[in-house]
């Protein structure tokens, strides 16, 4: 019997053990495809001075998501597309986070910004290896994805070859105001929290009901995003989540304490395209989405971000 925890938020802590040593990888497989349709090494850098971190800057576009960007350039949409509206919704709510942002090496659509050799000499190593270790783990995630989904458990690897996916390392600030983030959806990420308190799922039954994810020593957390939200004809649920302060986190001068996040983020590779997976539709439940290339949904969602 595989050991699977859905705890008081309601968010399924899943045991993966089991599914890699090929000891039972069905039960694993359908406890993942169940949770997704329920629920959905940076310190140092974020130190630098800001004139040392604008050395690697994000580029204006948000279609070339790599670099550094300062607190207030990015900010957090729900399929938002309309420039104006964009815009005012940077001033109703502005981000307060920074970022940094990397891909694989010899990315040519979007090669890697580092900062200038000297400066930090083991940061790029680092952020590298940490890229490549969280790929395997994806492609384990999908290997059991896919026998959920009563597939060939290698039935996404085709998909997943460049790897086309993005390292973010987050911080947000110490600040004094309650929310740090809009509540929003994305890409299917992995997220490895230094510290993870104030992260919030919505209760996919209670719009507008935020649970806490509590930590867990030891684990990822695993979300769906929109791209799998829409590969599987909206079979998962794409999570919308948002980061808030939690009461332990305020200091004794009622700031909020500095939050660090590093979420590693999964797309299919940029020249595929993809249809909705096989069994997800039928002729009394018909595709919800026509076909469309990564590259081309991707890059869609990033121009909104900036």
């Amino acid at each position: 019997m595989v050991r699977e925890i859905v705890d008081s938020s309601g968010i399924a802590i899943i045991d993966f053990g089991p599914f890699l040593d090929g000891s039972n990888k069905q039960e694993v497989a359908d406890q993942i495809l169940s949770s997704f349709k329920e629920i959905g090494f940076s310190k140092e850098f974020f130190a630098q001075p800001m004139d040392v971190k604008k050395l690697a800057p994000h580029p204006p576009s948000g279609t070339y998501h790599r670099g550094y960007s300062a607190p207030g350039q990015e900010k957090v949409v729900q399929h938002l597309y309309n420039p104006d509206t964009i815009a005012e919704q940077r001033v109703q709510a502005p981000d307060v986070k920074e970022s940094f942002e990397c891909g694989r090496e010899g990315d040519e659509v979007m090669p890697n910004i580092w900062l200038p050799e000297g400066i930090l000499p083991d940061f790029k190593e680092m952020c590298l290896e940490f890229f490549w270790l969280c790929h395997e783990i994806q492609l384990n995630i999908l290997r059991a994805l896919a026998l959920g989904f009563g597939l060939p458990d290698e039935y996404f690897d085709k998909y997943h070859t460049a790897p086309d996916n993005q390292l973010r390392l987050l911080h947000y600030p110490r600040c004094i105001s309650f929310f740090y983030g809009s509540p929003h959806s994305e890409k299917t990420p992995l997220r490895n929290e230094q510290i993870a308190r104030g992260l919030e799922v919505e209760d996919p039954h209670v719009p507008g009901s935020f649970h806490r994810a509590p930590p867990v020593p030891g684990a990822l957390m695993v979300n769906a995003g929109d791209f799998m939200m829409r590969w599987s004809n909206d079979t998962i649920c794409s999570t919308i989540h948002r980061v808030r302060a939690p009461p332990q986190a305020h200091a004794s001068d009622g700031t909020i304490s500095a939050r660090y996040s590093i979420p590693y983020f999964c797309c299919a590779d940029f020249s595929t395209v993809i249809d909705c997976i096989p069994g997800t539709w039928d002729t009394e439940r018909p595709k919800t989405y026509q076909p469309i290339s990564a590259q081309e949904y991707i890059m869609k969602r990033m121009a909104a971000i900036y």
